[in-house]
C-alpha cells in the first residue's frame, strides 16, 4: 500500500519549513537512512533521511517551495510491487484539515497509506491494520512484513519513528514479548515552544493600521522569513514572562590584553590566535563552577541546576543571529574553546547547525564591543537564566590603587538575570567571579 511521506518536525519549534531541495526523483529507489531532501527550518538547513525502502511513486511538493506545514504530504513511496497506478488522489491541505469531519469517500485501497509521521487523528484506519486499546498502531509496510515473519506483534513493539510510529530497526531489534526502542529523544530536553509568531505581532497595531498610518509615503514591505518570526515571537515571550533585572560591573582588561599578547605570540607556530571573547566565555565557564547555585535554568514548577558548564554565545548572521552552545566549557582549553567557537560561528553563519548545537546551555553572552557599542541590555533567552551583555574595551582615565589618575583599558558589562532563578545577591556574586576571572587571567590557567 503506497505510504504518504511528509513534512518532518526536524525541531521542536518547527511549525513549516522550505523545502529547499530534492535529491531524489520519481522512480529512484531509496532505502532506510538514504537522504532525500535538504529542508530549511526557521534556523538551519537540514537534511530529511528515508525511514523505510522502497521506490518514490510520486513528488507532491515542489523544491523550493515555501510554508510546507509539518506533516502535509511532501511524496509518495511505493514498496516491492506498487506502481504509480496504485496512488490515489492526494488530499490537498484543505481536504486534509477537514478529513476529520466528513467520512473519506476513497477506498482503503486506492487512498494511500499515512506515514512518516502522521499523527493517529489524521489517519484514516485501513481494515487491516493492527490496533492497540481501538487505536491504530502506525508502522510501516516493511516493518509489518519483517514483523510477521518473525512472529512478532505490534502491539509489543515501541516506535521511534516519528510520532512513535514503527520502523524497520525497530522490529529487527525487537524480541517476542519485549518492547523496543526508547521513546524518541529527549522531550523533557528540550526546550519550551515558541510562542505563535501571530501572538507576537498581535501585541502592537494590526497590520492594516500600521500600512494606513503611512499612506503617501514610499516604503516597501518586507517579508518576515522564518528565523525572524520566531526570534520575534521568542523574545517578546521572553520579555513579558521573564521577570529581568540588570548587574552593571565595569571590568579592567590591561592584564587580560597582556597575558593575551604573550600567548598568542607563543601559540603563532600553531596557526591560533586568541580574541578576548575566548577569554570571556572561559571565564563564564568557570564562574558557574564557582557559583554553581546560578549554573540552573527555569523549568516552569521547578529549576534545574547543572554540574557542567554548558555557554551560548550569541553570533550575528544575515537576518538574524544563533546562540551555539559550547558545552563542558569549563573543562576545555582556551585554544580548544577558540578553535569550536570559530567552528559554530562559520557554520552558523552558513545555517548548517544541528538543533542540538543551538539549543541547550543554561547562561549565555551577547558581545557587542566588536561593533564599537560601549554597553547595552540583553534579553534573556528562555529557558536561560542569565546573559551576559558585552561592551567595547575602551580607554578611560581611572583612580590608581596609589590614588594616582591614570589611564586604562575599562569593557563594561551588564548581566541580565531571571529572578525567578537568581537572586540580587547571588548574581551580584556570579558578576564578581566574571570580573575576576578577567582581570587576573592567568588564573583560568591553574
Amino acid at each position: 500500500m503506497p505510504t504518504e511521506i511528509l513534512m518532518p518536525a526536524l525541531s521542536p519549534t518547527m511549525e513549516e519549513g522550505t523545502l529547499a531541495k530534492w535529491l531524489v526523483k520519481e522512480g529512484d529507489t531509496v532505502s532506510s537512512g538514504d537522504v532525500m531532501a535538504e529542508i530549511e527550518t526557521d534556523k538551519a538547513t537540514m537534511e530529511f533521511e528515508a525511514v523505510d525502502e522502497g521506490t518514490i511513486g510520486k513528488i507532491i511538493v515542489a523544491e523550493g517551495t515555501e510554508g510546507v506545514k509539518v506533516n502535509d504530504v511532501i511524496a509518495i513511496l511505493l514498496e516491492d510491487g506498487e506502481s504509480a497506478d496504485d496512488i490515489g488522489e492526494t488530499p490537498s491541505k484543505s481536504d486534509d484539515a477537514s478529513s476529520n469531519a466528513a467520512p473519506a469517500e476513497a477506498s482503503d485501497k486506492t487512498a494511500p497509506e499515512k506515514g512518516y509521521g502522521r499523527g493517529e487523528t489524521d489517519a484514516t484506519p485501513a481494515p487491516s491494520a493492527p490496533s492497540k486499546d481501538g487505536e491504530r498502531i502506525f508502522a510501516t509496510p516493511l516493518a509489518r512484513r519483517i514483523a510477521a515473519d518473525k512472529g512478532l506483534d505490534l502491539k509489543d513493539i515501541k516506535g521511534s519513528g516519528p510520532h512513535g510510529r514503527i520502523i524497520k530497526a525497530d522490529v529487527e531489534n525487537a524480541k517476542p514479548g519485549a518492547k523496543t526502542a526508547a521513546e524518541p529523544a529527549a522531550k523533557a530536553d528540550a526546550p519550551a515552544a515558541a510562542t505563535p509568531a501571530g501572538a507576537a505581532m498581535a501585541a502592537g497595531p494590526s497590520t492594516d493600521a500600521v500600512v494606513k498610518m503611512y499612506d503617501g509615503r514610499p516604503f516597501e514591505e518586507v517579508k518576515l522569513d522564518g528565523m525572524r518570526k520566531t526570534i520575534a515571537a521568542r523574545l517578546t515571550e521572553a520579555k513579558q514572562s521573564v521577570p529581568h533585572f540588570y548587574l552593571r560591573r565595569d571590568i579592567m582588561l590591561d592584564d587580560l590584553l597582556k597575558f593575551r599578547s604573550q600567548l598568542n605570540k607563543q601559540l603563532e607556530p600553531r596557526g591560533v590566535k586568541l580574541s578576548v571573547n575566548d577569554f570571556i566565555i572561559k571565564a563564564c565557564a568557570l564562574a558557574l563552577q564557582q557559583v554553581p547555585e546560578a549554573n540552573a535554568v527555569w523549568a516552569g514548577d521547578r529549576t534545574l541546576k547543572f554540574e557542567k558548564s554548558d555557554v551560548a554565545v550569541a553570533v550575528a548572521i544575515e537576518g538574524g543571529l544563533f546562540t551555539p552552545v559550547l558545552k563542558d566549557a569549563e573543562m576545555k582549553s582556551l585554544s580548544a574553546l577558540s578553535a569550536e567557537m570559530k567552528d559554530l560561528a562559520s557554520r552558523a553563519r552558513d545555517r548548517k547547525l544541528a538543533p542540538h548545537e543551538y539549543q541547550g546551555g543554561s547562561f549565555a553572552i551577547s558581545n557587542l564591543g566588536m561593533f564599537g557599542i560601549d554597553n547595552f541590555d540583553a534579553i534573556i533567552n528562555p529557558p536561560h537564566a542569565a546573559i551576559l551583555a558585552v561592551g567595547a574595551g575602551v580607554k578611560k582615565p581611572i583612580v590608581g590603587a596609589d590614588g594616582e589618575l591614570t589611564v586604562g583599558t575599562v569593557m563594561s558589562t551588564t548581566l541580565s538575570v531571571d529572578h525567578r532563578v537568581i537572586d540580587g545577591a547571588l548574581g551580584a556574586n556570579l558578576l564578581q567571579a566574571i570580573k575576576d576571572n578577567l582581570e587576573n587571567p592567568m588564573t583560568m590557567l591553574a
